[in-house]
């Protein structure tokens, strides 16, 4: 050793070109083995990798060596010692200096059981082993950063804290998992990140990380050092909701696109605004269109890059949480859209990671969603599997939620879906379901039951998928275990619906079983019943402007519809904006039109009658067992009069575990009936309208029955008593015992 200005010189530390070479290319799997501190013949070696930098020198027991400048931004040299001691580097650069933990003295901060269950595709908290985690490692403050990249000849880390260059953070491969590894001091929460990937045919690839759990506010796409210090307040709610099952409970949802619900407000604005109001309208959930992070708002969030990070627009991941601990609060549930059908072609998010084709199949016949130009998952392939259950785990889990409404699971279950002869290829058996989707999707929903009490899985099914709500161990006909849904959505209620609402009276008696053929297989699945933001966009118009007829006949039509929709077997969800009757289209772009409720507006009176009555309808419906305590039985339902086509009308009733009924009529003809005879039960003496969507508040003519009704000891409709109702025009009315 020399002294040189005061200052220890010592002898630089030989480096293989080879592993010079592969540093700086970005390819060397094991940088730890090089760089840092290692015994050698004749002391201890240090290396350090500082791209940029004038000067590297070494601190330790109480002395400070420089080390040797050898060329590329490496710096080195050995000490005489005998073990390898506590250090730290000194780094000067044009303009800054500093102290500086060194990455590549430190073992890795993954552990090795981490590693095994990723291993076997069985991480149900993925989320705590992989991404960037704040933590303290070996006495060392800092960030650990892991990423999944089996094909990659070499990874870096490289952000905001580095100027984007990754040259100085290469990370170490953990074996044969394919994680790769750097714990980097010094970086906190809020620092910009991405992984710069070395392909294997050498190029480089800048990718987001799959596992971020805060993303940038787009249209920029750096990941973000996060960690939560949110702290719940919503025990009460979360000992309790697993109390009774959903399907036996009051479910009334309220969907909401939170961008443009009230465009402008965060979600902790949101968490008053948005509960204050869910709380008057009476809903029991609002179910929130999708808010992992994406970077075109056009797809409402149906396209994700982040997985892991709500989105940045409204706020950060734990402001997200406090909207929805508010909501938890107020007794309201909160139902999360979940996409883990397909994922957008962005180079620098999923599609072809590492290089290769990693979270879509190789097979472009599988991995071109032909729909929407994306890409579908490999639901075949153990760690994407792994992806996808961990993150429906983390939302209800982290976040609380208390469902999950997965999209689009038809295009996931058949191979031929939106698919042309040729263009598909048929599983082991011949045939066209995705026998790895199914699999997927019941180990999803087993994971989410098992380890989330209380939560429910929704799914958006368009076809005729036998087993959908049927537990994952039971076989159906088809030789397949039920996928282990708590519900679906009945889209073909809210078709044949919609076709016979909107047709002029005078044509509905033609159309007569659209209303009534959802009762030949309510009780197939368990359903819910949605009127979406899919059934008002695209020119497919806002509810109240489907209706036909004039302004007041259009209200009185949507009225009546939502009556009839409340009392039908089946949960119940209406999308923001047609619970006050907003005649334009659901757009993004634009909030709702919040106008058609300023006093100020002079046919404000005929919006907030309408809004109103869901308020109405919703206590009401909360009030009336019969409504939701065996809205899965059959014994539940009793048609009283089906085949009154040439009326218009539609009576039936409803059973409270208790026996208890409920009576249902819709009169979808502008003309008032009296005294339209129906049979009843005999047990009860006197009958007393609940609700009536004719009432003079809402917006209608205020025809109905004011006073309670007696029953006829005349039979009717194989009953043996008779109930004389009056029916008012384009309404429906609830009749219960009084």
């Amino acid at each position: 050793m020399t002294v040189v200005d005061g200052q220890d010189r010592v002898p630089a530390a030989p480096l293989d070109a080879q592993d010079r070479q592969r540093l700086l290319s970005g390819t060397h799997h094991d940088p730890h083995a090089v760089l840092g501190a290692h015994l050698v013949s004749g002391g201890v070696a240090f290396r350090a990798l500082r791209p940029g930098a004038r000067a590297v020198a070494l601190l330790t027991g109480g002395r400070r060596v420089n080390l040797s400048d050898i060329g590329d931004g490496f710096f080195s040299g050995v000490l005489p010692l005998d073990a390898i001691p506590e250090y730290l580097l000194h780094v000067t650069y044009d303009g800054w200096s500093g102290e500086q933990e060194d990455s590549y003295r430190l073992l890795p901060a993954l552990a090795e059981f981490d590693l095994h269950l990723i291993g076997d595709g069985r991480h149900e908290e993925l989320w705590k082993a992989l991404g960037a985690h704040r933590m303290t490692h070996q006495g060392v403050l800092g960030t650990r950063f892991t990423v999944w990249a089996p094909h990659a000849r070499g990874v870096r880390v490289c952000g905001d804290f580095c100027h984007w260059d990754g040259a100085a953070y290469p990370m170490r491969s953990l074996g044969s998992t394919g994680v790769w590894e750097l714990f980097v001091p010094g970086i906190g929460e809020g620092a910009l990140y991405k992984f710069d990937i070395t392909r294997p045919d050498g190029t480089h690839t800048l990718r987001a990380d799959p596992m971020a759990r805060r993303a940038e506010v787009p249209s920029a796409t750096a990941s973000v050092v996060t960690r939560s210090t949110h702290v719940w307040a919503d025990a009460q709610w979360m000992a309790h909701r697993a109390d009774r099952p959903v399907h036996r409970a009051p479910f009334s949802v309220y969907e909401v696109h939170l961008e443009s619900w009230r465009p402008g407000l965060s979600y902790r604005q949101l968490a008053d605004e948005l509960t204050d109001y869910v709380t008057d309208t009476g809903f029991t959930h609002v179910e929130l269109l999708p808010v992992a992070e994406y970077p075109f708002s056009g797809s409402w969030g149906y396209q994700v890059t982040g997985f892991y990070a709500p989105t940045a627009r409204l706020g950060t991941p734990d402001d997200f949480k406090y909207l929805i601990d508010t909501l938890h609060q107020a007794g309201i549930g909160v139902i999360l859209d979940w996409v883990p059908a397909h994922f957008p072609k962005d180079d620098w998010a999923l599609a072809a990671f590492d290089g290769e084709h990693l979270y879509e199949p190789k097979d472009s016949r599988r991995a071109e969603h032909p729909d929407w130009g994306t890409l579908t998952f490999d639901y075949g392939r153990k760690e994407v599997r792994n992806f996808l259950v961990a993150n429906a785990t983390y939302w209800c889990q982290e976040f609380h939620i208390d469902g999950l409404r997965v999209d689009a699971v038809a295009s996931m279950l058949y191979l031929d879906y939106s698919r042309e002869e040729g263009q598909w290829a048929p599983n082991e058996s011949g045939g066209r379901e995705n026998l790895d989707a199914v699999a997927f999707l019941q180990e999803m929903n087993a994971t989410v039951y098992r380890r989330c009490p209380g939560v429910v899985t929704i799914a958006e099914e368009s076809t005729a998928w036998d087993g959908v709500t049927r537990a994952t161990h039971e076989t159906g006909p088809g030789g397949l275990g039920g996928l282990g849904f708590g519900m679906k959505w009945n889209m073909g209620w809210s078709h044949d619906s919609l076709e016979y609402i909107k047709r002029d009276p005078v044509h509905r008696v033609h159309h007569h079983g659209e209303m009534t053929f959802s009762m030949v297989y309510a009780y197939s699945e368990n359903y819910v019943l949605p009127l979406s933001h899919d059934e008002v966009v695209h020119g497919k118009q806002a509810l109240v402007s489907k209706m036909p007829g004039d302004w007041w006949q259009r209200r009185a039509t949507h009225r009546a519809y939502l009556g009839f929709m409340w009392a039908h077997p089946g949960k119940q969800l209406l999308f923001m904006g047609q619970e006050f009757a907003q005649g334009a289209e659901w757009s993004q772009e634009r909030g709702l039109d919040w106008g058609l409720l300023d006093p100020a507006y002079p046919a404000e009176p005929d919006h907030r009658g309408v809004r109103d009555l869901v308020r109405d309808l919703n206590r009401e419906y909360r009030a009336a067992p019969a409504l939701w305590e065996r809205d899965t039985e059959p014994a539940g339902f009793s048609w009283i009069e089906a085949n009154a086509a040439e009326d218009n009308v539609l009576a039936f009733l409803r059973f409270a575990a208790d026996g208890a009924p409920l009576m249902a009529v819709c009169n979808f003809s502008p003309v008032v009936r009296r005294d339209y005879a129906l049979g009843v039960p005999d047990t009860a003496t006197v009958w007393r309208e609940t609700l009536n969507t004719d009432l003079a508040c809402y917006g209608g003519g205020d025809v109905g029955n004011a006073d309670p009704l007696k029953p006829d000891p005349d039979a009717a409709h194989g009953r043996p008593a008779c109930l004389r109702v009056t029916l008012p025009p384009l309404a429906t009315v609830w009749l219960r015992p009084e």
